[in-house]
């Protein structure tokens, strides 16, 4: 039976790919390689050769037709308030926190063009 194995990749239109990628790669501490970044979690070691794909699209790129809907997402973070600190170094302040939660904690962050990104700690699975 096939199924979903996880996320392939997170694409977008960025008005300044490079910049995008520089900003990820200082506030946010993610290695860029020039095509993008990949991220290779825990699980996938359980699947060779998945990974999560993260990488900025040139603003006028086609390749998103027929939507032009922005959108928010999720990175997953070993030390939240570690990561706001380091975010903090850069003049990035949370946009909102949350109490924290079954699910673990989370704050709203945005990047450079506006683009709200959740943080989440997971909580330690019992």
């Amino acid at each position: 039976m096939a199924k979903i194995l996880g996320l392939g990749g997170l694409f977008f239109k960025s008005v300044d790919p490079a910049a995008t990628n520089a900003w990820y790669s200082d506030v946010l501490g993610i290695k860029v390689e020039p095509w993008g970044i990949i991220f290779t979690p825990d699980a996938a070691a359980a699947h060779p050769g998945a990974a999560t794909v993260f990488s900025p699209f040139k603003a006028d790129t086609d390749y998103f037709a027929p939507s032009d809907k922005e959108f928010m997402f999720n990175l997953m973070v070993d030390d939240l308030d570690a990561m706001l600190a380091r975010c903090a170094e850069h003049g990035v302040t949370p946009v909102k926190t949350f109490p924290d939660e079954a699910n673990g904690r989370f704050a709203h962050i945005m990047d450079p063009e506006g683009r709200k990104i959740e943080l989440w700690q997971p909580m330690p699975m019992e």
